[in-house]
This record gives structure tokens, sequence and C-alpha cells, in this order.
């Protein structure tokens, strides 16, 4: 008896990423179930079932990829391949716990593999599949608690919390944290130290720039195609323009 198409349901809160992701389903064997473009449409889609398999946003604004996984609960969902702009998390903890991630800009030959994997995750027990999403679930929150971290200061050595930083800056292999008058060097490349960050607190600007929503007042047009965020201490951060969607987003609720 020949097994029916896969039934994929595709979660991405933009547009270009879903369309993507569609049109490279479309060349293959495989039904797709839906698109969402928020968690809670996701929500919705996954809790009413017939939905065999998820391609899942990491980050998205309000209710993010592991935000629908923990409201849809690890026994109910479906297997995952998580959809991740961060490297760092991604290698660490979804190659463990997830049937697989695709890390953002991916290619075809790459999304081939990762669908690969969710026909075999198919026949694989449902037990094991739910475990290995709930130690994912127990490892982000481990990850939620807000970091500190340890900085050299003119009289030895102080804490920083994540809190009290405004935006942090690349600077090759450092990473500058620039909370209040202080400014602190971190040897950690900002890459790496964006994925220990809360992502509906701290939000990426441009390659340089992440910058604490909390702490941003305005978003000002700076050029005919620029804009500049402007922050609580009057700091001027530029917003690269394939940045600029996401950031209106986001700052926009």
């Amino acid at each position: 008896m020949t097994e029916a198409p896969l039934s994929v349901l595709v979660v991405d809160d933009e547009p270009l990423a879903r369309r993507r992701l569609r049109r490279l389903l479309e060349r293959e064997a495989v039904a797709i179930a839906g698109e969402c473009g928020n968690g809670r449409e996701a929500v919705d889609a996954l809790q009413k079932g017939g939905v065999d398999a998820v391609f899942l946003d990491v980050q998205m604004p309000g209710l993010d990829g592991f935000d629908v996984l923990e409201a849809v609960g690890a026994a109910r969902m479906p297997p995952v391949v998580f959809v991740t702009a961060f490297d760092q998390y991604a290698v660490r903890a979804f190659d463990v716990h997830a049937v697989d991630y695709l890390l953002k800009p991916f290619d075809a030959e790459r999304f081939r593999r990762a669908l690969s994997r969710l026909r075999q995750a198919r026949s694989a027990p449902r037990d094991e599949l739910s475990e290995r999403l709930r130690r994912l679930l127990q490892d982000r929150e481990a990850e939620r608690r807000p970091p500190r971290f340890l900085v050299r200061h003119a009289h030895g050595m102080r804490l920083v919390t994540a809190q009290d930083v405004e935006w942090i800056e690349a600077q090759g292999n450092y990473a500058a944290l620039h909370a209040g008058p202080d400014t602190h060097l971190l040897r950690e490349p900002l890459s790496s130290l964006e994925a220990r960050l809360d992502g509906e607190q701290f939000l990426r600007v441009s390659r340089s720039a992440v910058v604490n929503v909390s702490r941003v007042k305005a978003l000002s047009p700076w050029t005919k195609d620029e804009h500049v965020l402007v922050l609580a201490s009057g700091t001027r951060i530029a917003v690269s323009r394939g940045y600029r969607e996401r950031v209106e987003r986001v700052l926009s609720g």
C-alpha cells in the first residue's frame, strides 16, 4: 500500500521565507498543510491536527517557535525542523533534540536533507520524539535566565546584567557592551553573544549592532533608504535595510 504524502506546515513571520519554503516543498512529493505567519496561527493549526511535520521559524515576534512548542505540548507536536539564524544555539541544542534545523540562509540541497530526516522521523516512536522536544524546552528554560557578564573594571572585575545593557556593538572577535556611561569589552563574537540573549528583549538591527528593545525611544528616517533608532541615552543606531522590516514589526508590538 502506498504511503500518503507527508503533510507539512510552514511557519515563518517573513513572507519571502515562507514563499521559498513553499517552492522547495512543491518540488517534492509532499502536501502543504498550510502556512502561518505568526506563532498564534501556528498553535491553532497544530492543535487542529492533520499535520505530519512542520518547518518552524524560531525567531518570531510575539509567540516565537519555542512558545509554539510549549503551547501545543511536546506530546502533540509532529516532527519539527527548526528554521533559525542563530547558528551557535542551533548547533548546540537543535542538533541534539530536534529532527533537524535549517540555518538561514540555506540552499536546496540542505533543505532536501532536512526533508529526508522528517520522512524518517515519521516512522520513529512517538515517545522518543516527544522526549527530545521536552528536553529542548528544558534547555531553553535554562537559556532564558537573564545572563550576567563578568567584565574587567578599573578595580578588578564586575558583573553586568543584560537588563543594564543598552546596546551591543561588534568589534571583530569582541563585543562591546554599552551600559550607561560605561563600555565593556567581552572576548566573544556578537553572533555567539546574541544567541545567549532573550530574543524578546534584544533585537539585531544590523550586522554590527544589537539593541535592548526597552531602551528604544524612536525610529527615525535618516536618509532616503535608511533609518536610525534613537535610544534612551540619545545614542543613534543605524538600522540596516535588510533588518528594517523586522525592526518595525517588533517595535510595533
